[in-house]
């Protein structure tokens, strides 16, 4: 079997173990390394199991521990050459470390992780479908301004779906950040509000992908109440009902023990 355990999601950092058959990657690392360890062992995940990391963009939301991850470990790091380059530059990976541009796809012991590019303020950012050995497929999809085709189909192709909700457009506009913010997080290199993942939502169950969370939530301009009552609401005006016809859950901020087999 194969499972996601989302260890943290959401602006203070994002990082989610996905693995099958005792081994499995890092999509993001976004917290510190003793952070993720700590999480890792809450949801008995021996470190040793992870055969690499794979980053979606050089925010440091989601790459704060690489540099120490891949030493400490010796763990190969993926990503795009946009992010690799900003990584490099930014001085997040070290010299000697094992760095691979993913341009579609890569195969990590017996799991197949493709790339997805996605619309956000960063150089090249991209998501993660990953495929384990007995093909069931999960998708990370977070940080971009407005969904794609090509996150869509990925999205409508697998078993298990994190999508972004990251924030409630009413709160973020008489919130307390600064207009220019505000206007890049509503841009279409920004990120998804709960309204626009909530349509998404409900396509996606429509199609048969019917394990679904929330990800990357902003703690300023959104509650997991809000995002979880948005999504539901949407998808019963499409005659879904929640837990019956479809499973969603909210992933946790901060580390919990929580993991989805898919």
């Amino acid at each position: 079997m194969a499972k996601v355990v989302p260890l943290f999601s959401g602006s203070k950092g994002n990082c989610y173990y996905i693995g099958s058959g005792g081994e499995g990657i890092i999509v993001d690392a976004g917290r510190s390394c003793k952070q993720i360890e700590q999480a890792l062992a809450l949801n008995s995940v021996d470190i040793g199991t992870v055969r690499a990391l794979f980053i979606t963009h050089e925010h440091i939301d989601h790459c704060s521990a690489v540099r120490v991850l891949s030493k400490k470990y010796g763990l190969p790091v993926y990503a795009s050459k946009g992010t690799m380059d900003a990584l490099i530059y930014s001085g997040k990976v070290e010299s000697g470390t094992k760095l691979y541009i993913i341009e579609r796809d890569a195969v990590v012991g017996d799991i197949l992780v493709n790339r997805i590019n996605t619309p956000h303020d960063a150089a090249e950012s991209c998501c993660y479908r990953v495929t384990s050995p007995d093909g069931k497929s999960a998708l990370i999809a977070t940080d971009m301004g407005v969904m794609t085709e090509g996150v869509r189909k990925a999205a409508a192709k697998s078993d298990f779906v994190v999508l972004e909700s990251n924030h409630d457009i009413e709160m973020l506009k008489t919130g307390p950040y600064p207009y220019p913010l505000k206007r890049r997080i509503l841009s279409d290199r920004g990120h998804l509000s709960n309204e626009a993942c909530a349509s998404e939502l409900a396509e996606l169950v429509k199609g048969g992908t019917l394990r679904l969370m929330l990800g990357h939530l902003s703690e300023q301009n959104n509650t997991p109440e809000i995002a979880l009552r948005t999504a539901v609401a949407e998808l019963e005006r499409a005659g879904m009902k929640f837990k019956s016809d479809y499973t969603l859950d909210v992933a946790p901020g901060d580390a919990a023990v929580k993991s989805v087999i898919f």
